[in-house]
């Protein structure tokens, strides 16, 4: 199974490719500042700063399309509102103070706040937690989907991600925000674009729902309360996720920090509109048993639209992975490389730390989708064993409700941390298949989560 494509379709995506090596090299390879590197001086205005945001959040689009195609409207539950609950609240009680805050990475602050241990300890989940291995993946198998043969998803991916390494460790953090804000423009255009073609092959929203299952139409999707709390939980990963942190940090002011992500909720909101109801027309229009649901929205779009068309839409898919990947692949680099072999490696400059960091980030992300080869599971994995060790110590760094002890920090890093691997290996050693990673009927998160939650007492209690 492949996609039909005619050349007009493959020049548009060359164009894309030569389009982003573009933006990103130039300005040249020169040597910058570490602000100017990791955060573009701190002089990000408020259209970039949305554009920036807004993209960088959205990049497990295939991981969407499976999940609505499956499961139908319960995508808005799971995978949209915890987010625009828990981003307004980073908006509201975070954003400004990280703008304030000198520190240029969520380690160094930590650091500053715990201890140069706690800092070195956290760049370790903080690594793990920006991942790109889920974008990587969605990569792969993509173009498997858009060249055909019998070439494993796995060349492609690897392909594709020391492409994105290229671009990123000449233009640093600048070279992100350009290509964002080109691919912000593809995502909102390609998916309006295939909707409008969806409702004309089928019929308005309201014959849509009469052709839909009753699971489609169920808010909660058929799941369990336990598991979408678990979803609600994880979308804590917002108050630990560096991207949300670089950005704020990266604003020209406090208030663009707060207003930017204020208003990209908004944004968020529609492309979650957009997103949602493609996913419900495809598994009408595509008879809701293709082989591979990851691949709903290229199979729905090869189907509908023309030559020409097709090709912009495969772009479209393309800028909302790539937009996120190149974001994670240089927060994760800056964070192997920075702000934890820099300690080891002192005679090295950060900014060339940086950018070995991003290549093994790019190998290790590899690595993952062959372990994990499904963007669902890679989420809920990453943010299950990382986020409960994360999330007290690094809320404590700006609000003094969840301030701990130094003493306490690194406990409070990795016993959480640990609790939680520990019972995801059992899950995924005893649950069976309908279970999913429960052991003793309980998700990984929730283990880890209590000890963060002990540990804050106990933190609290010593001060």
């Amino acid at each position: 199974m492949s996609a039909s494509f005619q050349p007009i379709d493959w020049a548009l995506i060359l164009i894309y490719f030569f389009f982003l090596i573009w933006l990103s090299w130039k300005k040249g390879w020169k040597e910058e500042s570490e602000e100017e590197f990791l955060l573009s001086g701190r002089k990000v205005t408020i259209p970039a700063f949305v554009a920036t945001l807004v993209s960088t959040w959205y990049g497990g689009i295939l991981g969407v399309g499976e999940f609505s195609y499956q499961f139908g409207i319960s995508q808005w539950l799971i995978f949209g509102m915890p987010f625009y609950l828990f981003s307004a609240i980073f908006a509201h009680l975070l954003a400004g103070k990280i703008r304030l805050n000198k520190a240029l990475t969520i380690p160094e602050a930590m650091a500053d706040r715990y201890g140069p241990l706690a800092g070195r300890i956290s760049a370790l989940p903080i690594f793990i937690l920006v991942s790109p291995a889920p974008y990587i993946l969605m990569l792969g198998v993509l173009f498997q989907y858009m060249i055909g043969g019998d070439s494993p998803y796995i060349l492609y991916a690897s392909l594709v991600a020391l492409f994105s390494v290229l671009y990123i460790t000449i233009g640093g953090f600048g070279a992100v925000i350009r290509t964002d804000m080109l691919q912000i423009i593809l995502m909102f255009g390609g998916f309006g674009m295939l909707l409008l073609f969806a409702v004309a092959d089928t019929g308005n929203f309201g014959v849509l729902f009469s052709e839909l299952p009753d699971l489609h139409k169920d808010l909660t999707g058929g799941f369990s309360w336990q598991f979408i709390l678990v979803w609600f939980f994880i979308a804590l990963w917002t108050f630990v996720d560096p991207s949300f942190h670089q950005r704020a940090a990266a604003a020209d002011s406090p208030a663009t920090a707060k207003k930017g992500i204020f208003i990209s909720i908004g944004f968020w909101t529609l492309f979650d509109f957009l997103t949602c109801f493609t996913g419900l027309y495809a598994f009408v229009i595509l008879g809701g048993d293709i082989e591979n649901p990851i691949l709903s929205y290229p199979i729905l779009a090869n189907q509908l639209l023309p030559f020409g068309l097709k090709g912009l839409f495969f772009v479209t898919l393309l800028a909302t992975i790539m937009s996120t990947l190149d974001s994670y692949l240089f927060i994760s680099g800056q964070t192997l490389g920075r702000d934890y072999l820099q300690k080891f490696l002192p005679t090295i400059k950060p900014n060339k730390l940086t950018r070995t960091g991003i290549l093994l980030s790019a190998v290790i992300g590899i690595l993952l989708t062959v372990i994990y080869p499904s963007v669902i599971d890679l989420w809920y994995v990453i943010g299950s064993v990382c986020i409960p060790g994360l999330l007290i110590p690094v809320l404590g760094i700006y609000s003094r409700i969840f301030q701990i002890k130094k003493s306490v920090a690194v406990y409070a890093i990795v016993i959480p941390t640990l609790i939680s691997f520990i019972w995801l290996i059992l899950g995924t050693m005893y649950a069976t298949e309908d279970q999913g990673y429960l052991f003793a009927g309980t998700e990984p998160f929730y283990p880890g989560l209590a000890a963060a939650a002990v540990l804050w007492i106990i933190g609290k209690a010593r001060q």
